[in-house]
């Protein structure tokens, strides 16, 4: 074979005129493959071929099959969307087929009688008197043992802070009450430090002589007036006059220890309650007696219990609370300890009664059970309703059971309708034009959209607006989803009799499903989306029906079970988008971010097979699909569908593994032992049509099938080509060398034909950006792998020049790349080798050897 420089050249001579004499031959063909052998007649009747005239523009035989494939898909768009029109307004607007034109609201035209007496029930009336019912019903309470449990809990951490607080300060009295009263000692024992001093100056005591103060200051003077402190002074004196001053220096100081204590104490008071609350304690409790802290604490637990027993709403104001607990503690706790329980238990009670939910459910099935049905009597020759009176609700039921309602067809409603839901499709229209949706994809939006109102023609109770979201979000993006789930919901309430609350969750919980489907990339990914529109559902339908009924405000819980069910609901419909969706997409072979990722795993038996039976092209595949999904991101492309269709783009070698150079692990090339460039170039061209068959056989999607035969578009296999030219020319040589022979001027001798067609691969040319990136990375993969020491400006020239041949041949006129693109593709493809190529250290030999 030829060197790579040698190929290069023979691609750069290829320019415009191959596509153009590809043309030419086509035309003298008829349009057909039927000449396609590679024996040519005699050089002279090639010589001799007649010439004919080129069509109009080469660009419209290039491009006839699209542009007729385009107008075939136009003309029967206009059908499919008045088959849309007429199937959605068909099963959306049932209300308009039956509509009484004497309906609630209206007025009356005439004073229409009764023509028989009649008792009817009404049904409408009688439902919302039993929801109201179930609603209003009041709530059964229960006691919360676990609340009362807490609530006795800290209540014995707070008597036992007391009992602390009360050993810290010591006992009570301190010294013998026939030495000093029980006033005196708390008197003296909670006194300023100054004012201790002064009395023991005016009792007599002679240890206190040097900080004396003295008696004609104003402030002693003034504490002097004191009938606590002059008590105290009193009983000292009284004390020391009867006793030795040993004893009575021991008085002193039990009283100077007693301070001490009840100073600390005190000091500790001003620190938070083991509670966590401001502190409830105050010096008052150190004043209180043994028996007196121990009746208190009796009585405060009593009172607990009791108010526990009886039960504490909630939302019962802490003013009332303390008013009950006043008369609580009354007559279990000592007066002079009174005000410190109240504020302990006022500080600790908390409500214990919460809701039964069982019994509360029993109740308000009962109340609604308890509501009799609506009876509606009237008699013969009775007026139901006068000439120009507005019908009421029980005035309709009485209509619409005689058949005075005049039901029929509005045709007014229905046709406004109609524009509706022909606006609706349009603006649908709109919106996917971006997406290039096929008719398949259109049938699909059709028939999840027909599914909303046919289920609730059946009675459903619950809209598929989830399921409907999840999929045509998954299926076709975000905005397509949001855009039929936003329109479904509006249209609903108008031609169908749904309930407005059940609606708006299912809408809800569809916008969701819709907006986050196309994001996601894989299954698991869909269930937590599923968890996630089930409580979406099942919070808006709480919160309508909370702003929607002022009484369910108040009990809320009722209404928990069908909010419950709501977003069962929602999940169940998540589970059966979930379940459908594989066979959605085989059946209506969509391409969808997970079906890509599911494809592009190397686990998948295509593609296990290729890395066993064909491991060079394989390794071919991973570095192509590096290069191209590495631009497809650049240029904005679908980056898994570029993915995945590499990774199955050359399959087809597989038929053939040693045909291919990357396969042949430097051994034999076997097109050097067929020596037939005609032969060489039909095995070449074999993978793709061997490739298609396998992508059938696996039931691979289209679009990963299209990647087959476009990255190879109409090229050229230049070198079989070239190699093809050398034998012909000579050929031609030998021919004319023997016909100079006189021996041999009558033979007649076959010279093969070289026709360009027969080394053209079949086509068609990349029809899709993503194709066209394909393309080019395929046929820049071989050139950067055998650079080594190239600079970026040389790797960035031999990728342009490949490039650049691609574009001249045409082979990107229908991919919808720029020349623009082009310059980037090239920079990026570099950047991807650069960072494949990228320097190592050279390890020493002394390295690898053994120690």
């Amino acid at each position: 074979m030829n060197t790579l420089s040698s190929l290069m050249r023979q691609i750069e001579q290829l320019g415009a005129a191959r596509s153009l004499r590809q043309h030419i031959a086509k035309v003298q063909n008829g349009g057909s493959k039927a000449d396609t052998s590679r024996a040519g007649g005699p050089l002279l009747s090639r010589l001799s071929r007649q010439k004919l005239v080129l069509p109009e523009t080469f660009t419209s035989l290039f491009t006839s099959k699209t542009s007729k494939s385009s107008l075939k898909n136009q003309a029967r768009s206009p059908m499919l969307a008045l088959v849309a029109v007429v199937s959605l307004s068909s099963t959306l607007g049932h209300r308009f087929y039956n509509q009484p034109k004497l309906d609630v609201g209206t007025k009356a035209p005439e004073t229409i009688k009764a023509p028989a007496s009649a008792s009817i029930p009404d049904y409408k009336t009688t439902e919302e008197q039993r929801k109201a019912a179930r609603i209003g019903a009041v709530a059964i309470l229960m006691l919360d043992p676990a609340v009362d449990q807490q609530i006795y809990q800290e209540l014995q951490q707070l008597l036992q802070q007391g009992s602390e607080l009360r050993g810290a300060v010591g006992p009570f009295p301190f010294v013998s009450p026939s030495a000093l009263s029980n006033a005196a000692q708390v008197y003296l024992r909670g006194c300023p430090e100054w004012e201790w001093r002064s009395i023991l100056a005016q009792a007599g005591d002679n240890s206190a002589t040097s900080e004396r103060l003295s008696l004609d200051s104003p402030a002693i003077a003034g504490q002097t007036q004191n009938k606590s402190q002059q008590d105290a002074v009193a009983q000292l004196q009284a004390y020391s006059r009867s006793v030795r001053a040993a004893d009575f220096q021991s008085l002193t100081e039990s009283i100077s220890s007693a301070r001490r204590r009840y100073l600390n104490a005190v000091e500790a008071l001003e620190k938070p309650s083991v509670l966590g609350l401001p502190q409830i304690y105050d010096t008052s409790l150190f004043d209180l007696s043994e028996a007196a802290w121990q009746k208190t604490q009796t009585g405060m637990s009593r009172a607990a219990k009791r108010m526990l027993a009886q039960g504490i709403l909630q939302g019962l104001p802490k003013e009332i609370l303390k008013e009950a607990v006043k008369l609580q503690v009354a007559d279990e706790v000592p007066l002079e300890s009174q005000a410190l329980a109240i504020e302990g238990l006022t500080a600790i009670l908390q409500p214990n009664l919460v809701r039964d939910p069982e019994e509360t459910k029993q109740l308000a099935e009962l109340a609604a059970q308890k509501v009799k049905p609506v009876m509606i009597a009237v008699e013969q020759g009775e007026i139901i309703v006068a000439e120009g009176t507005e019908i009421a609700q029980q005035d309709f039921v009485l209509l619409d059971y005689f058949g005075l309602s005049r039901r029929g067809v509005n045709w007014l409603g229905l046709t406004g309708f109609v524009c509706l839901v022909g606006g609706a499709i349009a603006i649908v229209l709109l919106v996917e034009r971006h997406y290039r949706l096929r008719r398949r994809d259109h049938l699909l939006l059709l028939l999840l959209t027909l599914s909303a109102p046919v289920l609730v023609s059946l009675g459903l109770p619950w809209t598929s607006l989830p399921a409907i979201g999840i999929l045509a979000g998954g299926f076709y993006g975000s905005a397509v989803g949001v855009t039929v789930v936003g329109l479904l919901s509006a249209l609903l309430p108008v031609g169908l009799n749904v309930e407005l609350i059940h609606l708006v969750a299912s809408g809800a919980g569809g916008l969701l499903g819709a907006f986050m489907a196309g994001r996601l990339r894989s299954r698991e990914e869909l269930a937590l989306l599923g968890v996630a529109v089930g409580l979406t559902q099942g919070t808006v339908y709480l919160v309508g029906t909370l702003i929607a009924s002022a009484a369910a405000g108040a009990i809320w819980y009722v209404v928990l079970g069908t909010v419950g069910a709501q977003s069962l609901a929602g999940l169940a419909w998540s589970v059966v988008a979930i379940g459908i969706s594989p066979y959605l997409e085989h059946v209506f072979d969509l391409i969808t971010p997970i079906r890509l990722a599911e494809l592009a795993n190397p686990n998948r038996p295509l593609l296990k097979k290729l890395a066993a039976e064909a491991p060079g092209t394989f390794q071919h595949t991973l570095f192509v699909a590096s290069l191209a999904e590495a631009a497809a991101r650049e240029l904005g492309c679908n980056v898994e569908l570029v993915r995945t269709g590499t990774l199955y783009h050359d399959i087809g070698k597989m038929h053939d593994p040693l045909g291919f150079c990357e396969n042949q692990m430097g051994g034999a090339n076997k097109h050097d032992q067929i020596n037939d460039p005609w032969a060489s170039a039909e095995i070449i061209k074999k993978h793709v049509t061997e490739g298609l068959v396998m992508a059938r056989k696996h039931r691979l999607p289209k679009a990963i099938q299209a990647f087959i035969p476009e990255h190879q578009g109409t090229m050229l296999i230049a070198y079989f080509y070239h190699q093809a030219q050398q034998i012909a020319a000579k050929e031609a040589e030998d021919l004319k060398t023997a016909l100079a022979d006189p021996d041999n001027s009558k033979l007649t001798i076959e010279s093969r034909e070289v026709r360009e067609e027969d080394f053209r691969y079949d086509g068609s040319i990349p029809q899709s950006r993503e194709t066209g990136i394909l393309m080019l990375a395929d046929s820049c993969e071989a050139a950067l792998r055998s650079l080594k020491d190239a600079t970026h400006e040389e790797a960035l020239n031999m990728v342009n020049r490949i490039l650049r041949a691609r574009w001249q041949d045409n082979q990107l006129l229908d991919s919808g790349l720029t020349r623009e693109d082009m310059s980037l593709i090239a920079e990026i493809f570099v950047r991807v080798w650069e960072q494949f190529n990228h320097k190592r250290i050279a390890y020493p030999s002394a390295v690898f050897t053994p120690r």
